[in-house]
């Protein structure tokens, strides 16, 4: 605040004579601390979530938060110092980007780990720094502790980590802190409490159905000459229907169609219907077109009307083809829990991993899809719409 609001602030009125006796000042210096501390808050809710970089996210949050303190003044016809609120936004965002950039570049976390249960799976994880307890004794070499509380712990070992926690040293379940860090939930060893914890918050469940419908109104309106002109190419690419339409399990395992744009020859002979579901990587049945509409995911907007129905959402778990559905239903545990919440045309597996379809990328797949439900906010949901435009402009995990 001193760097963006105080200072630029302090340097008008130094140059301008009894700047801050004129209204237009005092809103500016108003909007510019509002601009300024809803960035910095969407900066760190952002940064939360595994993966994540605050950096990319600095710019569009300062210039969502500043431009929706312009749209006010511009609605209300407020008059305020455009020279103060400008140069505030960029100040915000200077600082923000200096500030990640010496976060990046400081040390890795340093965790030490009690030598008891399942504790190596963080060795695996990247810009982590890892080191095993000899004896229940403290040592400043660490940021954190973790454990295996699932694990049969000695006594003085019980003892020791509630010292720990009691001197204000963090000590996390290494469940917990692994979830944390590559944003996938163990599917493996779900109790009750996972499942508890796994019901997303049903207020902003049914919030985001009135924001779906909206959405998907006003922008199918808006993007209808697009997409006639859309189906008329693929009409004239390939012989066959504008729209492929398939049978995916949805919201509580209910069956529904799905409707896309045709981006595969039609009329092909059927073999089974488990290999006709898949789609490999340079699959021979793309068409043309339908290689352009799949990298750039046009094929997917006409999911707007199954959001129009209630059948699916933006954002959410991707749905499989029933075929595929009820394989992996048989192959893996707790598949079913993914139908939880309202499937989506994008979600956080999609943004992470990409299109997959063999069991062990589908059991990672579904521990993203837990980590979705146990994370299920809006601030999960913003990031992800922002990773999927840059999925979009990158292609990535597009088959």
């Amino acid at each position: 605040m001193l760097f963006a609001v105080i200072a630029p602030a302090a340097l008008l009125a130094s140059t301008y004579e009894n700047f801050f006796s004129t209204q237009p000042a005092h809103w500016a210096l108003l909007g510019t601390f509002i601009g300024a501390a809803a960035s910095i808050y969407l900066v760190r809710n952002l940064t939360l979530y595994p993966g994540i970089r605050g950096v990319f996210y600095s710019l569009p949050s300062v210039l969502v938060s500043f431009s929706i303190t312009f749209s006010c003044f511009l609605l209300l016809r407020i008059d305020y110092s455009r020279t103060l609120l400008i140069s505030g936004a960029v100040l915000t965002l200077i600082w923000l980007y200096l500030v990640q950039y010496m976060a990046a570049r400081g040390p890795p976390l340093r965790v030490g780990m009690v030598p008891f249960g399942d504790v190596d799976l963080l060795k695996d994880v990247p810009n982590l720094q890892t080191g095993s307890l000899d004896a229940p004794r403290l040592e400043s070499a660490f940021d954190l502790l973790v454990a295996d509380f699932r694990a049969d712990l000695p006594d003085e070992w019980e003892a020791f980590l509630a010292d720990c926690a009691l001197a204000g040293i963090p000590v996390l379940h290494v469940k917990q802190l692994h979830e944390s860090l590559v944003g996938r939930v163990d599917i493996e060893h779900l109790s009750e409490n996972n499942f508890g914890s796994l019901i997303p918050f049903i207020g902003y469940l049914r919030l985001r159905r009135v924001v779906d419908f909206v959405s998907a109104l006003l922008l199918g309106i808006l993007l209808l000459p697009v997409l006639l002109i859309v189906a008329l190419l693929i009409r004239l690419d390939s012989p066959g229907p504008a729209l492929f339409r398939q049978a995916r399990v949805g919201y509580r395992g209910e069956v529904f169609q799905i409707a896309k744009f045709r981006t595969m020859t039609a009329g092909r002979e059927k073999t089974d219907d488990r290999s006709d579901a898949f789609t490999l990587d340079n699959d021979p049945r793309i068409t043309r077109i339908g290689r352009f509409l799949r990298r750039s995911r046009i094929d997917e907007l006409p999911q707007m009307l199954n959001i129009l129905k209630g059948e699916m959402s933006w954002i959410g778990p991707r749905p499989e083809a029933v075929p595929l559905s009820r394989w992996y239903e048989q192959e893996l545990p707790f598949y079913r829990y993914r139908h939880i919440v309202p499937p989506g045309i994008t979600g956080w597996a999609q943004v992470n991993q990409g299109h997959v379809f063999e069991i062990k990328q589908v059991t990672s797949k579904l521990q993203y899809d837990f980590y979705y439900i146990k994370a299920f906010s809006p601030w999960l949901d913003a990031l992800i719409f922002a990773k999927t435009v840059h999925t979009i402009i990158t292609g990535f995990g597009a088959r």
